[in-house]
């Protein structure tokens, strides 16, 4: 019996080469290459972020009017809130001398009367300098106010002008339908606030941000989206904001009518989190993980069929401190396999996608029980969900 359990679980020096290199190439991570859902949690405790949901003044019943008349009214009211934000980043010239040239830019909406602006994170990421205009001269500095990558969302700040700003109401994204009208304003191509229209062509989309983590219930679009509508409004037909434009489906670089929003219901979760903190506080579970599957995939055997593989459990976090194990060396030079997750509070746990999805439903502080496979046996270990420690923050290793 012991014979057998050691044959399970320790790696033949093949097996470690490979997780040696699966690690390694883990840990450089993989960019989307589209431009990202998964629902952020809330703050137990209330914010003072007020954001704006009623109906903007000056838009007729859609019903009562022609649908050129609604497309009219929405732009007219809404656009003076689309901002264009042109972002700078530092260089060095051949003499290492640094200067400042514009990188890129893209759309926002005004989302409060104090000046906030909502864009998607790689819009302004890496920027020395951001700046702000709504058509005409009139230039406004911005500064960053906080990021999110795991759902391409971030907010901007301007001071407020005197006469004030147009500030874009917030709808509801769980109430979309396939079909229904749509209207995307941004800044394609350095076109400022130009108008394109269409349909709601699918929902519940999965897509990916740049950092590789998954956006579930991403909205599918006609309306034509290019570069520089990023982080503008997709709007219906009462002029509310449902989505944040983020992605398009493309060979070419152009929109082939598959472009893809962000929820705006995201953003009521997230944005006062990034305002308040500049930075959603998701809960983690503090540790790196290879899957199952991969492994297998490479002729790795395991005594169980799907899970993810504790490669390692980080220094003062969730997993340590539950006593989550992860691969060791034994006294003879072997390598011994960590904890195998096979499930957690009943949910089975196949991919890092699994493990993304459960967490984005928690909080800081909660108490999830987690079934791993050690030893030849099945256990159930309650684990506090804890921040990321901040020794291992800023790593690109696929672990949460």
């Amino acid at each position: 019996m012991i014979m057998t359990r050691k044959a399970i679980y320790q790696l033949t020096a093949r097996q470690i080469l490979f997780l040696a290199l699966a690690s390694a190439f883990i840990a450089v991570g993989t960019m989307a290459c589209l431009s990202n859902f998964g629902n952020a949690w809330q703050l137990r405790d209330n914010t003072n972020v007020a954001l704006a949901e009623n109906v903007p003044q000056g838009i007729s019943e859609p019903s009562a009017v022609s649908d050129e008349q609604n497309s009219i009214e929405v732009y007219k009211n809404l656009s003076p809130g689309v901002a264009f934000i042109t972002t700078s980043a530092r260089m060095e010239n051949y003499y290492g001398e640094e200067f400042e040239r514009e990188s890129g830019n893209g759309s926002g909406s005004v989302i409060d009367a104090q000046g906030h602006i909502l864009t998607n994170n790689h819009v302004v990421e890496g920027a020395s300098k951001l700046t702000v205009s709504f058509g005409g001269d009139k230039v406004y500095p911005a500064t960053f106010v906080g990021s999110d990558p795991d759902t391409d969302l971030a907010v901007i700040k301007i001071e407020p002008p005197r006469e004030g700003l147009t500030v874009v109401p917030l709808g509801d994204s769980d109430r979309l339908n396939v079909g229904q009208k749509v209207l995307a304003i941004g800044n394609p191509f350095g076109l400022d606030r130009t108008l394109t229209t269409g349909v709601i062509s699918g929902l519940q989309r999965p897509i990916r941000a740049r950092n590789d983590r998954p956006i579930e219930g991403a909205i599918q679009t006609d309306a034509s989206i290019n570069p520089g509508n990023s982080g503008g409004p997709l709007l219906d037909k009462f002029g509310k904001m449902i989505g944040i434009n983020s992605q398009i489906l493309s060979r070419s670089g152009g929109s082939v009518g598959v472009g893809f929003a962000i929820p705006v219901n995201i953003a009521k979760r997230v944005v006062p989190q990034l305002i308040q903190f500049g930075e959603v506080r998701r809960p983690k579970f503090g540790a790196v993980f290879i899957g199952v599957s991969q492994l297998r995939e490479q002729g790795i055997r395991l005594p169980v069929e799907g899970g993810l593989l504790v490669r390692q459990s980080l220094p003062g976090g969730a997993a340590q401190s539950a006593g989550i194990r992860g691969l060791s060396q034994a006294a003879d030079g072997d390598v011994v396999l960590g904890d195998i997750i096979t499930t957690i509070d009943g949910e089975k746990m196949n991919d890092l996608d699994d493990l993304y999805r459960f967490l984005d439903k928690k909080q800081i502080g909660d108490t999830i029980r987690v079934e791993v496979f050690r030893n030849g046996r099945t256990m159930t270990i309650p684990v506090k969900l804890l921040p990321l420690p901040q020794s291992s923050q800023g790593r690109p290793a696929r672990r949460s």
